[in-house]
């Protein structure tokens, strides 16, 4: 797989080699010290490899040990993975599996001769035995076998000797002890067997070789490796089909209205894009004119498209089914969604599951023990066994090395966890790391912020309420005079309801902010002033008969502004935060999978009961702190309870942070974000039912994983060993175990991507 430049998080030229980094965290440790992050001083150490044609280079790391970081492909020193790259494209590279594949497919034609020679004096009537006889078959497997075990499995006996000079034993050490030993004695036994002893032998005959074990297990394991690879590039799939949706190139419209398609890398914020019917939005920006009907399912998994005109937030990947748009770029490379989405689902991928933890400590002991295993059913079958002893134990023992592959083992939860966290992107759920996903099928307890959260946070004009005498045209205008220099939140919804019913704002003389209270000024030389019940207190005026019908709005959840002019009250102003279509189909799922939900918010109680009381919300926690709402977390987490919030402003982050599970609205603030485990792209609500059956989905298919491993090795290694030969007369060839052992691996992987079809 190769790199796509925009998509990195950085950049840095150093020996005339440019290196592209994912994430600021590896790209501030090659500044701090770029020599020990490649691993050697100068030109003289490894060098990452260029993806072809792109001009940077890319990291890899293991999939099971995410810790691994290497500057170019090679083999995990851990497990002796092949490690990959960890940034993905659209552009698949198979380097190693086409290397596999062609040793394989080598291996194989070459593997066939041995069997056939190895079984020959089993055919009726043995003419091939008889016609070249014991000794010359015994070369000729030499002959065809040693290029399988030698060049076919090289790379194997590279990373089995890797794990015993790092002292970390995994699965290549028990195949080039298996695949080695049965080579090396069959090499013996042909070329010097007089050195052998008489229990080789069996009753005087010739001592019998295992070429045939030897190259078939190579070959069987070259095939495991092959499907495996296979398999595993499946597993980013889903970064693949996201980095699909991006656009090769976007069309410019330059300031002479000349148009022209360029490279989507040459477009740059403030450019002026043409996104015609059926084209893909390239970037992210805002629509300047026209009208389009978007596809935004990639963040929604909404099928129904999105009415666009002057004014909307356009996001690059989404389509425009209908209707041609002028845009302006807004964020480009690195910084659109897009490559947002990308960098979180990969880096989810890379993180490690706190259940990673047993196996880690099973890992630890278990190819030691098989180590102990093979050695001692050597011993037993040495002692006791069959004539002839020394074959009989050697075939035991390689069984047992072979069949005990731990691989199964440590696939079980990375596996999962890269396609559990694909799907979730696919549906507009974004995973920071594993151990979010694994918390989340588990908490009781969603603390939800109300504005931005469970409300648009968007303000919007609802109610305009005139005195006697006066009209809404009148009131409207005045209001949007004075809010026309405000910079309060509000101001916003005032100045779009004037848009919206045609009032032009005249301009404000003698403009003066009251923090708290509200805004004055003059117009037309009338003085004019707005705001809430404290700027009439500091003004001496009183609401009249307008005081019971704004406490109503109060009570309808809606924030009340005055509008006051020549010394008295001459209406006021009810404006509203919108609750989210969403929002009460998210807060009924939520509620019938058993979870507790709290509301909390900084606006007056009065508004948060009003607006809990339409959601059917029992708990509310009204005019709270940033740092009240994190001690909230933290009292219901020292009562037992499991705790998730969501929210999406500055003021949720210390609460995001201290939750067991933080989730973000992706329609927020960079630092929610950055402060939570989950981020939902749309900042739909529905997301965190979606991402609790995610959670569910993926920690059961683990579970899965890690049965078939386990039951695997517990049921492999005694029959491998020979525990049913005193009572069938069954042993275990190396073959069989070699064919078992690969199968083990596939099957966990093919389990894994079970999860690509989860229902969410």
């Amino acid at each position: 797989m190769t790199v796509d430049p925009a998509l990195a998080a950085g950049t840095r030229a150093r020996g005339g080699q440019t290196y592209a980094f994912c994430s600021a965290h590896c790209l501030a440790k090659f500044d701090a010290e770029p020599d020990r992050y490649l691993g050697g001083a100068g030109d003289r150490g490894p060098r990452a490899e260029e993806a072809p044609g792109s001009g940077v280079t890319v990291e890899y790391t293991c999939p099971m040990h995410p810790e691994i970081v290497r500057p170019g492909p090679g083999a995990c020193p851990i497990c002796g993975m092949g490690l990959e790259p960890r940034t993905v494209s659209a552009v698949e590279d198979d380097g190693e599996l086409r290397d596999m594949s062609r040793r394989f497919w080598l291996s194989l034609l070459l593997t066939l001769p041995v069997v056939v020679l190895a079984m020959s004096e089993m055919l009726p009537g043995m003419p091939l035995h008889r016609a070249l006889g014991e000794r010359l078959i015994g070369w000729l497997q030499l002959a065809f076998a040693t290029p399988v075990v030698l060049w076919g499995g090289w790379p194997f006996f590279q990373r089995g000797l890797a794990s015993v000079v790092n002292r970390r034993p995994n699965m290549f050490t028990l195949i080039a002890m298996g695949t080695g030993t049965a080579y090396a004695y069959s090499l013996v036994a042909t070329v010097w067997p007089q050195v052998l002893p008489a229990t080789a032998r069996a009753h005087g005959a010739a001592v019998a070789v295992y070429f045939e074990a030897a190259a078939a297990i190579v070959t069987l394991v070259l095939l495991g490796q092959v499907i495996e690879l296979r398999a595993r590039s499946r597993t980013t799939g889903a970064i693949r089909a996201l980095l699909g949706l991006a656009p090769r190139t976007a069309r410019r419209v330059e300031a002479s209205g000349h148009e022209e398609d360029v490279p989507l890398a040459e477009v740059q914020p403030g450019d002026l894009l043409r996104v015609r019917p059926g084209e893909k939005v390239p970037v992210d920006g805002v629509v300047v004119e026209g009208h389009g009907a978007v596809d935004e399912s990639m963040l929604t998994g909404e099928p129904i498209p999105v009415e666009k005109q002057a004014g909307d937030a356009l996001i690059g990947g989404t389509v425009n089914g209908a209707g041609s748009v002028l845009m302006r770029a807004e964020r480009v490379g690195a910084e659109t969604v897009l490559a947002e989405i990308v960098r979180r689902v990969g880096e989810a991928q890379r993180s490690r599951a706190p259940i990673q933890r047993l196996v880690d400590q099973v890992s630890a002991w278990f190819v030691p023990a098989v180590i102990l295993v093979a050695l001692a059913t050597f011993g037993v079958w040495w002692a006791v066994g069959p004539e002839p002893r020394l074959a009989s134990a050697l075939v035991a023992a390689v069984a047992v090395l072979v069949i005990a592959c731990p691989c199964a083992l440590g696939l079980a939860t990375p596996m999962s966890v890269m396609v559990g966290t694909g799907r979730g992107a696919l549906a507009g759920i974004l995973v920071k790391d594993a151990q979010a996903l694994e918390q989340l099928g588990e908490v009781d307890t969603v603390l939800v912020d109300k504005t931005g959260t469970l409300t648009e946070g968007k303000p919007r004009l609802a109610a305009l309420v005139p005195a006697a005498g006066h009209d809404e045209r009148e009131l409207l205008t005045l209001a949007a005079a004075l809010e026309r220099s405000s910079e309060h939140p509000l101001a916003s919804a005032v100045l779009a309801a004037a848009r919206e019913r045609g009032v032009t704002a005249p301009a404000t003389a003698r403009f003066r902010a009251l923090p708290g209270q509200g805004v004055t000024g003059e117009l037309n030389g009338r003085a004019a002033s707005l705001g809430n019940a404290a700027l009439l207190e500091t003004l001496g005026v009183a609401p009249g008969d307008l005081g019971r019908r704004a406490a109503a709005l109060r009570a309808a959840g809606q924030t009340v502004v005055y509008v006051v002019a020549d010394g008295a009250v001459i209406g006021l102003l009810g404006v509203a935060d919108p609750i989210k279509p969403s929002t009460p189909e998210a807060l009924r799922m939520l509620r019938e999978d058993g979870v507790r939900v709290v509301m909390l918010t900084g606006d007056a109680r009065a508004t948060a009961e009003a607006v809990a009381a339409g959601l059917g919300l029992d708990e509310v926690h009204a005019g709270v702190r940033p740092e009240d709402k994190a001690e909230l977390v933290q009292q219901l987490q020292r009562q037992g309870r499991a705790v998730a919030m969501a929210g999406d402003g500055v003021n949720d982050a210390p609460a995001l942070a201290a939750a067991h599970v933080g989730i973000a609205m992706g329609t927020g603030t960079d630092v929610a974000m950055e402060s939570a485990a989950i981020t939902l792209v749309k900042g739909d609500l529905r997301g965190i039912a979606r991402a609790r059956r995610l959670s569910r989905a993926t920690m059961r298919n683990i579970r899965q994983n890690l049965v078939l491993a386990f039951g695997y090795n517990t049921l492999a290694i005694p029959v491998a060993a020979g525990l049913l030969y005193p009572f069938f007369g069954l042993l275990l060839s190396p073959m069989i175990a070699a064919a078992a052992m690969s199968l083990s691996s596939v099957s966990v992987i093919a389990n894994a991507l079970r999860l690509r079809r989860a229902a969410l």
